[in-house]
């Protein structure tokens, strides 16, 4: 496994490819028992993966139990990145359906959504607390960024950072978050999802911003599993796609076979290795159901990284032709305001 470090920070050195925990830890992508969640995070330890990422709301505090339940010793050995900022302490219960809940980010809730977290994660220490999807009002609240500053200073977060979303978009979101100086953003990337983020590259490198990249098989395209004929069951988080834009996918990953056809690669290898390219982006997360996925993601330390000259036709056939065929609405802060 290849390991990066982030710019601000060089002591948190992550494997390049990460572990989502939302995929073991909620019933949204197709992993519902314990012993097969436990037994994956077990296995990607095994294989170099370091770099966890998960959040308060991900099974309403089982992201972060499953982690102490599968790691209760060696806590050096791993980084933790965990998320907050939804009130799930007002919203208890089984989540129904794929709406945000309300969010608080006042003082009082982001230290106790930290010391909950803490307890959850059976830790001392958060390596990297993220701002869970937030919108401007948060981003440029003096109140939620002195708290954050003040966790640092007493030891009980490492770090801050914003996770962009909850879907496409968030540009200038992302824009005013490092203005603040996190050490990172998570955002949206991959070959058919390249904008907004692509637009965020320059200040992140001028500002020494790391960047978390997800979504790297956009919802099953570039891995291979998703066909012309499947369609994702609706409690299954991939069903928010649209249909057309999906068979558009399928059309350009035609187009991208060059990646992946007759090499040492495979598909979703490819699709890694393309966020990989990006400098200031220190890990990957992609969605892990299996041991296979597992073996064959974190595969991509041991090949040789995308060509000049790959990148070079990947950006051509975007600019050209998949940025107008892949084009969505992109979400901000105006037309998703904070959930109350």
């Amino acid at each position: 496994m290849n390991y990066r470090t982030f710019p601000k920070n060089k002591e948190l050195r992550v494997s390049e490819v990460g572990f989502g925990v939302w995929s073991v830890a909620t019933k949204w992508w197709g992993v519902t028992e314990e012993k097969l969640s436990l037994s994956l995070l077990h296995h990607a330890f095994d294989v170099g993966i370091n770099f966890y990422d998960t959040a308060d709301i991900y099974g309403n505090g089982y992201g972060e139990e499953v982690l102490a339940k599968a790691f209760p010793k060696s806590r050096d050995k791993r980084i933790y990145a965990t998320k907050f900022g939804y009130d799930i302490y007002s919203n208890a219960g089984e989540r129904k359906g794929h709406s945000e809940m309300p969010q608080k980010f006042s003082a009082k809730d982001v230290r106790f959504s930290c010391e909950q977290s803490l307890k959850r994660l059976s830790t001392d220490y958060i390596d990297i607390y993220q701002l869970h999807n937030p919108r401007m009002d948060f981003i440029n609240n003096d109140e939620v960024l002195e708290t954050l500053e003040k966790l640092v200073e007493e030891g009980k977060i490492r770090s801050y950072a914003m996770a962009l979303g909850p879907d496409i978009g968030w540009l200038d979101e992302g824009l005013d978050s490092m203005n603040h100086s996190p050490l990172a953003l998570q955002i949206i990337y991959n070959l058919l999802e390249q904008e907004p983020s692509k637009s965020l590259f320059d200040k992140a490198a001028e500002t020494e911003t790391g960047l978390i990249s997800r979504v790297p098989h956009a919802s099953g395209i570039m891995d291979g599993s998703f066909t012309k004929d499947k369609v994702y069951s609706k409690d299954d988080h991939r069903s928010h796609r649209k249909q057309k834009w999906m068979q558009e996918g399928l059309e350009a990953r035609d187009d991208f076979e060059f990646l992946y056809k007759d090499n040492e690669r495979t598909i979703g290898q490819a699709a890694i290795l393309f966020p990989l390219s990006v400098p200031n982006i220190c890990t990957v997360l992609p969605n892990f159901t299996s041991h296979d996925e597992i073996d064959e993601y974190s595969g991509v330390s041991e090949l040789s990284p995308l060509s000049s000259e790959e990148i070079s036709k990947i950006e051509n056939l975007w600019v050209e032709k998949h940025s107008a065929s892949l084009n969505q609405p992109f979400s901000n802060t105006k037309t998703k305001p904070t959930p109350s």
